[in-house]
């Protein structure tokens, strides 16, 4: 097989994602997200865990979403479960849409970390198309792309020339600003009042210029 793609994708403050905003309420790690059932009526029940071995304590996220319901306590985490309405918008089922299984999936203080394997670079910009057009805040962190050997190959998928002057300067100030580092420096309400816009207009221009730098994807 040629041309098979491994992506890790950051979905920052998703909305509609329970697990994200625990991770970030509780500021802790969530990993071991799954989730059974399918669209029915009774709902989707899922599970996580959450990483308490830094903070040393026990965590309680019930007030954040829906009722969590705690099932194991691990010596470093507990296991929480609850059923999410299968109404809700899924991150997950946006990228398993496009028969992407995710191969890891993890919470780090309220952004998603989604790793998973695309067949070529058209079925990975569909998916990349699909999460940008229903969340404004994501950012690809890494692709990796198999020649078919044994060895791998990293692309950097980076074309400046497209950019606008004005979608520039909106990366340049979010750069500044330390706004591709969750939970360390600016939101996206900051960087548009530096910028001098709305928050909406920002997340417009962000998903523009992320969409002209990821999407024109290299072919060989």
């Amino acid at each position: 097989m040629t041309g098979g793609v491994r992506a890790e994708v950051h979905i920052h403050s998703p909305t509609g994602c329970p697990v994200a905003e625990v991770s970030e309420i509780t500021d802790t790690r969530t990993t071991c997200i799954s989730k059974v059932g399918g669209d029915g009526e009774d709902g989707i029940t899922e599970e996580f865990i959450l990483d308490t071995k830094d903070s040393g304590r026990a965590v309680d996220p019930n007030g954040s979403g829906p009722d969590f319901e705690e099932v194991f306590t691990y010596r470093s985490g507990q296991a929480f479960r609850f059923t999410r309405d299968p109404g809700t918008q899924c991150l997950c089922n946006c990228i398993e849409d496009h028969d992407c299984p995710i191969i890891d999936i993890q919470a780090r203080r309220g952004t998603i970390v989604v790793v998973f394997h695309a067949a070529d670079m058209e079925q990975l910009q569909a998916v990349l198309t699909d999460l940008t057009d229903r969340w404004s805040n994501v950012t690809v962190k890494r692709l990796l792309r198999s020649d078919g050997e044994d060895d791998e190959q990293d692309y950097v998928l980076l074309d400046r020339s497209e950019l606008t002057d004005r979608q520039r300067e909106v990366l340049e100030i979010a750069q500044e600003m330390d706004f591709f580092e969750h939970g360390k420096g600016a939101n996206a309400g900051e960087v548009a009042e530096a910028l001098g816009i709305s928050t909406s207009t920002f997340s417009e221009h962000l998903r523009a210029a992320q969409r002209k730098l990821f999407y024109p994807i290299i072919s060989e």
